[in-house]
């Protein structure tokens, strides 16, 4: 069995995945942790992998934390930066277990992983491109980890094609044009009534792609994490991972 400790037990997440972890026939719960809670409970001794699912504010020194107290880390918090990203490198470099893993995922919804993967394949065919990000209003963070991972695969396909920057003629904008992330147009709507979605649009002259992945419930993701959690926990992933397609034989 292996045994995973939930930080951010409380939350919109992670009550699901103490739920999927409580479920599931290899994994058993050892800790269920929230906010104001002594994350050093959490050792090598009682915990194989940790799911940390908080907010992007505190996301970064909880697994820091976790990497010094020598646990494997799968993190669902979005808002992760090179520079943040490179402050665990550091921290798994000098960390007190050779071969310990931070597994970081834009999101753990198969559909999601998928049309982020389907974007790249086409981005280079396309003239034009751009990113929409639909969720529920309580998200605190805009555009959302996985459209912003996505805006960046997408320029990145277009750069490694030879593509220049998309053609836009716009003089005038107020910030309705969205966040541009690499050259590539990133907007975010917040909605009562929505849980997770994306599109990502590709035109040329006569002809427009669309390709578009719902999650209408949060249990959509536990497959994901539960699949993230398994991997990790072989040891066969050292270092800092980012991204579900990782696990995934794409």
């Amino acid at each position: 069995m292996i045994k995973v400790s939930v930080v951010g037990a409380k939350g919109r997440m992670g009550s699901h995945v103490v739920d999927a972890v409580n479920n599931a026939d290899d994994t058993e719960l050892a800790l269920a942790l929230d906010a104001g809670d002594d994350l050093s409970q959490i050792t090598p001794e009682n915990t194989d992998v940790v799911v940390e699912f908080t907010v992007p504010s505190v996301s970064l020194d909880n697994v820091l934390a976790l990497v010094a107290q020598g646990v494997d880390v799968v993190v669902g918090t979005t808002g992760w930066t090179e520079e943040k990203l490179d402050q665990v490198r550091a921290a798994l470099a000098a960390a007190p277990r050779e071969g310990q893993s931070v597994f970081i995922a834009p999101n753990f919804a198969i559909s999601a992983v998928l049309a982020d993967y389907f974007a790249k394949v086409a981005a280079p065919y396309f003239e034009s491109a751009e990113v929409i990000e639909l969720h529920h209003p309580n998200k605190v963070d805009a555009p959302s980890g996985t459209a912003f991972h996505t805006a960046q695969g997408i320029a990145a396909a277009r750069k490694a094609a030879g593509l220049g920057p998309v053609p836009d003629a716009t003089e005038t904008d107020g910030g309705s044009r969205g966040q541009v992330v690499d050259g590539i147009h990133v907007h975010a709507v917040r909605l009562r009534g929505l849980n997770a979605h994306e599109e990502a649009l590709f035109g040329n002259d006569g002809e427009q792609l669309t390709i578009r992945a719902d999650s209408f419930d949060r249990i959509s993701f536990m497959p994901g994490v539960l699949l993230a959690v398994r991997k990790v926990a072989t040891g066969s992933y050292p270092g800092v991972t980012v991204g579900l397609d990782n696990f995934l034989d794409l």
